[in-house]
């Protein structure tokens, strides 16, 4: 699934694409026909890559019509797949070269993505996902609120940072409610430790901000711990805590619910050190 979990943080479907028919399915297509020909790959990087253990798994939810359309058209303009081969030209792909590029990985529906891009005009959002709904979903809302700051990235973060983005390249990374792998035996999963700390940190400038945000106290406290002792971070808190939900990141409906219920967001800001 997307970086995102299933918790009432995450951000909804559209409402015109929630009531959207689903893409029938497409009578005699092989098995490994994509669905969208020219569109996300189903595997990216193939076996370009080592196997290992991943902190997503795809989700198998239905593409609605709406979707399938937007992926249809604009994947071929807004859409890229991480295979790992070739090495990313942010100025080139945002066609501006002074441009700052923030990665978010794990977007879930896009809402939030939009909202942040059409705050932001002056920042590219390189989003990063494995759900094809949520991909669909979001292109469908760049086109419709005119948003040209986004691309949408399909595959394996892990890929991206280390193969295919140079050095410094990032004005920030978010990461905002990760899947949290709640059983012991799982939390080797969770993406935000300290091997992916240190590799996010070669491709972050100095200065740029690391924003996660999760609903799950346990992997707050982890994401806590293990970002304090990152060698290339600090926090922008005086007391060495959470931080206040910022501005930029939208309250999304389903968080306001969860909120309402009781439920605990933690954010954490960190920079980049400049050695």
């Amino acid at each position: 699934m997307s970086e995102n979990h299933a918790s009432p943080s995450a951000p909804a479907p559209a409402a015109d694409d929630a009531a959207a028919a689903p893409v029938p399915a497409q009578q005699g297509r092989g098995r490994r026909e994509p669905m969208f020909p020219d569109g996300p790959a189903p595997d990216p990087a193939g076996s370009h890559h080592e196997r290992r253990i991943r902190s997503f798994q795809p989700r198998r939810s239905r593409v609605t019509t709406g979707q399938g359309e937007a992926l249809r058209r604009l994947w071929p303009k807004w859409g890229l797949d991480i295979d790992g081969l070739s090495k990313l030209d942010l100025g080139e792909l945002f066609g501006d070269p002074e441009l700052p590029v923030v990665l978010e990985i794990g977007f879930g529906m896009g809402e939030a993505t939009a909202k942040m891009a059409a705050a932001d005009p002056g920042t590219g959002i390189l989003a990063c996902d494995v759900h094809t709904p949520g991909q669909g979903n979001l292109l469908g809302l760049a086109e419709r609120n005119g948003l040209d700051n986004i691309r949408v990235a399909n595959g394996d973060a892990i890929i991206l940072l280390r193969e295919m983005l140079a050095p410094d390249s990032l004005a920030g990374l978010r990461v905002y409610f990760p899947d949290p792998w709640p059983k012991k035996r799982h939390h080797k999963r969770r993406l935000i430790q300290p091997e992916f700390l240190a590799l996010a940190a070669t491709r972050m400038a100095p200065g740029a901000l690391l924003h996660c945000a999760t609903d799950w106290e346990p992997y707050a406290e982890q994401m806590l711990e293990v970002l304090s002792a990152a060698p290339d971070f600090e926090n922008t808190q005086a007391d060495g805590g959470f931080a206040p939900r910022p501005e930029f990141r939208p309250l999304t409906r389903f968080e306001g619910q969860g909120l309402d219920k009781g439920h605990v967001v933690h954010d954490l800001l960190f920079r980049r050190k400049a050695h």
